[in-house]
């Protein structure tokens, strides 16, 4: 099995993240630094991180927590900011976010260990929704909302056609869209918004991969049942 695999799989941290990891000399594979994820590795292999040695893989855990804004979507934060590991810090496996929310974005968001499932869920090939509500200023013309529905060029890349819709308007001045993505672009509800001249001032993932908080408090946790997981599984071609 490839290394950048066997830690996704023993919960270390996602397949993308575990390939920085190994990219930062963190890794030793029978006490040698290892360089590249496609190492083949086995049981019989000694590997460790950062001195620690991974002995085999955990069980599964999968959570949806509802992050609240001031939140680092990250395992560890090198400015001491709290991170969403916090807020499931009584979970005894190692957990890691799938994708991100800025740290001023609440909502959905997935927490797991099964590294694979992870990597699949933020595979722009597999096309997972995901349902935001933003607060923009101003009043949002039917123009606007046709173009972010079309497309937009975004630091030279033109964003794949988008579901928005106007909810309602908030104190006759801001207005409150749905918008559902299938790609997940670093700041794009933001850079959207931004680019048909309306600036985002709140904004909540309410649904990731058809998730919901519902009757999940902010900074609450849940773990999935297991049709939940099932339902994840197919979505990206996977057997549970």
């Amino acid at each position: 099995m490839r290394l950048v695999k066997y830690l996704a799989r023993a919960g270390v941290a996602s397949r993308r993240r575990a390939e920085i990891i190994i990219s930062e000399g963190r890794v030793r594979v029978n006490g040698t630094v290892a360089d590249k994820p496609q190492i083949i590795v086995g049981n019989d292999d000694e590997i460790t991180v950062d001195g620690k040695p991974i002995t085999g893989f955990e069980e599964k855990v999968y959570v949806l927590l509802n992050k609240p804004a001031g939140y680092i979507s990250t395992t560890r934060d090198t400015h001491n900011r709290p991170t969403v590991t916090d807020l499931v810090s009584d979970v005894e496996a190692r957990l890691y976010p799938v994708g991100r929310l800025d740290a001023d974005t609440s909502g959905v968001l997935l927490l797991t260990n099964d590294g694979e499932l992870a990597c699949r869920l933020m595979h722009p090939r597999y096309n997972v929704k995901k349902v935001y509500q933003a607060r923009v200023s101003g009043l949002v013309k039917s123009e606007a909302l046709e173009q972010i529905r079309s497309g937009l060029v975004i630091d030279g890349e033109k964003t794949a056609p988008a579901g928005v819709r106007n909810l309602k308007t908030v104190s006759n001045k801001d207005t409150l869209l749905e918008i559902s993505l299938t790609e997940g672009k670093k700041r794009q509800v933001k850079l959207m918004c931004a680019a048909v001249g309306h600036r985002v001032r709140a904004l909540r993932r309410v649904s990731f991969a058809g998730m919901t908080t519902a009757n999940l408090p902010r900074g609450s946790y849940r773990h999935l049942d297991r049709s939940e997981i099932e339902s994840l599984y197919r979505m990206v071609g996977l057997k549970a």
